[in-house]
């Protein structure tokens, strides 16, 4: 199996591969949760890792007792706020480099790009609203490095957009991810998760596409 086969499988198995690790590492796994998403916001070259959908997994773990439901919000939320903050740092440092290159090996110019788009159009709510939005949540702080945003402005709103992600993804799955219709169809609840996650940048996509391509007919047109 392939590596985003394997990557997709642990994602929608991660119930059970989450379960075993605990039986398995006892309290060693809440370090291991806490890398996952402090590397997923912390580093562009690591968008691919299981955000959303591990905060509700681990959410709903918590009802059986596999996990404590407060020492998951704090792991879960100073990995997203200090992982965001390295982030920030290592765009300020390097961020102004990586975008004079043409290629670049180890990070997506088009996410950056993207990102960089995102956070031109909605300012410094970019910070909040990026959060929710798989790839997109890791490259916005290394973009308002790069922009060379206040700090103390991006940690406040680094700690407001992380506390609002936590709290929702972690507090769904707790509060819901027992229920019997949940349980059952666990893997399909967060495939449901992941597309809603991506729908927002779906739908920008779509948008800019219509728009760049409407402005070029217009041009096609004008010139004719």
């Amino acid at each position: 199996m392939n590596f985003i086969g394997t990557l997709l499988n642990v994602i929608l198995h991660l119930d059970k591969y989450l379960n075993v690790i605990m039986q398995n590492y006892g309290g060693f796994t809440y370090v291991f949760i806490f890398l996952i998403i402090f590397c997923e916001t912390g580093f562009v070259v690591t968008p691919f890792l299981p955000g959303d959908s591990i905060l509700f997994a681990t959410g709903a773990l918590a009802v059986s007792g596999t996990f404590n439901i407060f020492t998951l919000f704090i792991a879960f939320y100073f990995a997203a706020v200090i992982g965001d903050t390295v982030n920030y740092h290592i765009g300020k440092k390097i961020g102004s480099n990586i975008l004079n290159k043409k290629t670049t090996r180890f990070v997506n110019k088009k996410y950056l790009e993207k990102a960089q788009n995102f956070y031109d159009k909605h300012g410094s709510m970019t910070i909040v609203i990026g959060r929710f939005i798989p790839i997109i949540r890791t490259f916005v702080p290394f973009t308002a490095g790069i922009g060379k945003m206040d700090y103390f402005k991006f940690l406040l709103y680094n700690a407001i957009g992380g506390l609002m992600w936590v709290l929702i993804f972690l507090g769904g799955g707790y509060f819901f991810g027992n229920m019997p219709i949940m349980k059952d169809h666990f893997s399909y609840i967060l495939i449901l998760i992941m597309i809603i996650s991506i729908l927002p940048a779906i739908v920008t996509f779509i948008i800019e596409k219509k728009s760049g391509d409407r402005n070029e007919n217009i041009v096609t047109n004008t010139e004719t």
